[in-house]
């Protein structure tokens, strides 16, 4: 083992820079899950005719999919149907595809939970169905999703170390250059990323508790 060579400046700028990647495609795919997974989630509750159904098929094999395989799909398959995305984008895409899916069926499940009480009542207040949900049951359905959505992006930030698979230069990928330089590089590496992914999870846990906490004094 050698830690002094493996932290030098060199390597530790090599490995922020690989943090960097991992930190931007983990926060573009929380975003953009969120977004599709709630929009997913609400209209599946919403249980239009025929499209509830096709949407939910869809949600469904997404969800039983490795991701594994959804990321070769979006970096290797799709520019066969004449759709390109970069390394970086193709990881995002591959995570925000297999998360929202995921999220959406979170976000149904909260709304399911909120009695029919609450939406009869707001209709019988005159508020439109969009009203009701936006006002109404959405607020209250999201309090009690928030330590399962919080869980979900957690695991998103780890799966984000899936996307070594197509060389995408992130936390894994450069730490697996640096330990491939010198085998007393390796468990130095091992613990930088266990660290590195300690943190960030740790701080989105530590959201999740005082999310929580405010929804226990509201």
């Amino acid at each position: 083992m050698d830690f002094v060579g493996a932290f030098s400046f060199d390597n530790l700028r090599f490995l922020l820079d690989g943090l960097q990647v991992t930190v931007s495609v983990s926060a573009i795919s929380i975003v953009l899950s969120f977004l599709i997974g709630a929009l997913a989630g609400t209209l599946r509750f919403s249980d239009i005719p025929v499209f509830s159904k096709i949407l939910g098929l869809i949600i469904d094999i997404i969800r039983n999919l490795p991701l594994l395989l959804i990321i070769f799909f979006t970096y290797f398959a799709l520019p066969q149907i004449g759709i390109r995305f970069d390394i970086f984008w193709s990881a995002v895409v591959a995570l925000t595809i297999f998360e929202s899916a995921m999220l959406s069926e979170i976000f149904r499940a909260g709304l399911n939970a909120v009695p029919n009480g609450q939406f009869e009542a707001g209709l019988s207040t005159g508020l439109s169905y969009i009203q009701t949900m936006v006002i109404i049951i959405i607020p209250q359905a999201f309090r009690s999703m928030i330590p399962a959505i919080i869980s979900q992006l957690i695991s998103l930030v780890k799966d984000s170390s899936l996307a070594i698979i197509i060389s995408l230069p992130e936390l894994t990928h450069h730490a697996r250059i640096i330990y491939g330089q010198d085998t007393n590089y390796v468990l130095p590496m091992f613990v930088a990323m266990t660290a590195s992914y300690f943190v960030i999870c740790y701080l989105l846990s530590l959201l999740s508790r005082y999310l929580e906490h405010k929804r226990y004094k509201y």
